[in-house]
């Protein structure tokens, strides 16, 4: 009996333990999702300014009229950068964006280049046909993104200057609610007629048409620039709430999966410390009876001897 409520007091203890560790992660997840959304709602503005501003700037170039229906050309050569995690307890998170990497991959013609960003992503992309090249480290707050978007534009810059990728996507999970995430893909390059037709399409929100003054391609070159890096920034962060989300509603089943752990634990040996208790005064009973009942019957035959 000693044993068995010895092992259900380390059972305990562990489950406390344990329960300690989820919540201080549930803590830590629940603050950086703030700054994560935060960052996500300000960016969604900013990227439709400047996509607003290559607008107007296509529009002063070519009308949106003058331009027929036209098709994505097919080139073969893609790189994918794939956005995932670098620690784990967060579901099927990095599951869910490979699977869909390959499905959507899959459907392209050509050769494939995959970038993992996070180091758990990039093991499970290995596991794949899709072998990553050498990934980049997933930042761990707002500040570090932007010195791994720079990384990435460069990444890409050197590859198209030798011809080693012709296409890029980016892969990465956004914010939904109801369903904590969804992974989604963006066609980031070749700044084609495709891309250039669909800017050029975005309606004005105002009655006053925009003009755009001065050098012309330089401003144009300038939004270039910055869609690139906000597009990149975006699904970095995007892809950062959604793990933070993901890791909350794991670490919330987790302690809700050891509070029922620990009731049945403290139920069991709370039940097996009264079963001991009551074997303890059953023996204390059976030995009373067994030394009242010797005198009882020697006080018995006493008093018959003295009767007769």
């Amino acid at each position: 009996m000693s044993e068995t409520a010895a092992s259900l007091r380390h059972k305990i203890a562990s489950a406390g333990d344990l329960e300690s560790v989820v919540r201080t992660m549930k803590a830590m997840a629940a603050s950086n999702i703030g700054q994560y959304e935060n960052a996500v709602r300000s960016l969604g503005d900013y990227y439709r300014t400047v996509q607003l501003g290559l607008a107007a700037c296509l529009r002063q170039d070519q009308p949106p009229a003058a331009t027929g229906r036209i098709t994505h050309q097919e080139t073969n050569v893609i790189g994918a950068i794939v956005f995932g995690s670098d620690q784990g307890l967060v579901g099927q998170f990095n599951e869910v964006m490979v699977n869909f990497v390959v499905d959507t991959l899959e459907k392209l013609p050509g050769k494939k280049t995959v970038w993992a960003v996070g180091e758990r992503i990039q093991s499970r992309l290995a596991e794949t046909n899709l072998s990553p090249l050498a990934g980049f480290t997933l930042p761990n707050s707002i500040g570090a993104i932007t010195p791994l978007v720079g990384q990435i534009l460069i990444e890409i810059e050197s590859r198209r200057e030798k011809d080693e990728i012709t296409q890029v996507y980016v892969f990465h999970n956004q914010p939904k609610t109801g369903a904590i995430y969804t992974p989604v893909s963006q066609r980031l390059l070749p700044l084609d007629d495709v891309w250039r037709h669909d800017l050029a399409a975005i309606q004005w929100p105002t009655a006053n048409l925009p003009e755009v003054f001065g050098e012309g391609e330089r401003t144009l070159r300038a939004l270039v620039r910055e869609y690139l890096f906000v597009s990149l920034f975006r699904a970095c962060a995007e892809s950062l709430a959604s793990e933070n989300a993901s890791r909350l509603a794991a670490m919330q089943r987790a302690e809700k999966n050891i509070d029922d752990l620990l009731e049945d634990l403290n139920r069991t040996f709370h039940r097996l410390r009264q079963s001991g208790i009551d074997e303890e005064l059953f023996d204390v009973i059976s030995g009373f009876e067994a030394l009242t009942v010797p005198q009882q019957q020697s006080l018995q035959s006493d008093n018959s001897k003295g009767q007769q």
